[in-house]
């Protein structure tokens, strides 16, 4: 005889539950985000029955606060702030969405999203960006800090490479020049009137570089 194979259990409160967004953020001065929209999906082979609880009911209106989800589908579920006042500014209120299979009364799993009410949606975006300009000018400080250092030591003297091209026109200046007689410089090392012109020219613009630095 075959054994029919049973679907393992589901442990409590381990199910993941996937709600988008995760947080709501409603803006007093702006109507059109009075109501916004969560959607719960189940990626599972089997339907799911969810209820929506609130910590403050009283300040809002869930449309089908609990329903069910086919597999592999999602559903919508409407929210609106019906109590826009200053009070409530600032104030983290949370949503909890728990999840059972439709022949079970346990919950398999449960997921908080926040919601936020804020006096103006320019306000917060004046805070985003001041909050971002400041993070800006305190990485530019904190690189400005740790390379400045490094920067003086390396403009405190004249690097490898200006030192070296000055010895070179020195000894440029110093060889002998073509038609020099009795010279026991081979003659392939004996530079024209113009060659040691230009190193002398050359040798001028390092010394001022050098005096510079």
């Amino acid at each position: 005889m075959h054994q029919q194979k049973r679907q393992p259990e589901l442990v409590e409160g381990n199910l993941p539950v996937f709600v988008f967004p995760t947080e709501l953020i409603f803006y007093a001065d702006d109507q059109s985000t009075h109501k916004q929209v969560l959607t719960l999906y189940n990626p599972y082979e089997f339907a799911l029955k969810f209820k929506v609880l609130c910590t403050t009911p009283n300040k809002y209106v869930v449309a089908d606060a609990a329903g069910a989800v086919k597999p592999q589908c999602c559903v919508d579920i409407v929210i609106r702030h019906r109590d826009v006042q200053s009070c409530h500014y600032g104030v983290k209120d949370k949503f909890r969405f728990q999840v059972s299979e439709q022949s079970q009364r346990k919950a398999l799993g449960r997921k908080e999203v926040v919601a936020i009410l804020l006096p103006s949606a320019k306000e917060q975006q004046k805070e985003e960006e001041e909050k971002r300009i400041k993070e800006h000018l305190t990485e530019s400080l904190f690189f400005e800090q740790s390379f400045q250092p490094e920067n003086r030591a390396v403009s405190s003297g004249p690097s490898f490479l200006t030192v070296f091209l000055g010895v070179v026109c020195i000894a440029a200046l110093m060889l002998p020049t073509l038609g020099d007689a009795g010279s026991l410089v081979p003659l392939y090392l004996h530079l024209s009137v113009n060659q040691k012109l230009v190193a002398a020219y050359v040798l001028g613009l390092i010394t001022m570089a050098i005096l510079r630095t």
